[in-house]
Formats: C-alpha cells, sequence, structure tokens
C-alpha cells in the first residue's frame, strides 16, 4: 500500500515533514533538509524530526517565485 502524494497546499497539515515538503515541490528530501539547515526554510525540531509549518513552506514559495 503506497500513500498518495498530497497535490494541493489546502490538503497539506499544517505541520509538515520534509519528506511531505519535498513530495509537494518535487525535489529530493535532501534539498529540503539543506533549505532548512542554511535558512531558506524556517523549521524546527522536535526530538531528533524536523519540522516546518505550512505557512512557512508557503513564505519560501512565495519568495522563490518572486527571484
Amino acid at each position: 500500500m503506497s500513500k498518495e502524494k498530497i497535490r494541493t497546499i489546502e490538503k497539506l497539515p499544517d505541520i509538515l515533514s520534509p519528506q511531505q515538503v519535498a513530495d509537494y515541490v518535487g525535489i529530493a528530501r535532501q534539498r529540503v533538509y539543506d533549505f532548512c539547515q542554511y535558512g531558506e526554510i524556517k523549521s524546527f525540531t522536535i526530538g531528533a524530526s524536523r519540522k516546518i509549518l505550512k505557512t512557512e513552506l508557503l513564505v519560501w514559495l512565495d519568495r522563490i517565485k518572486r527571484s
């Protein structure tokens, strides 16, 4: 059983994993980690898990669209 990728921003949860961001944007999960590490995407950790707020994903997407 495979997980269906979320294709619309409205269906994304409010708190995302790097894998969910990668699937939505269509990039490698490691690139999401890199963007987080270098401050391109604001994120936080809970234990050993990195998390990204949907609002921060939208800010990042808006910023890269305008550049």
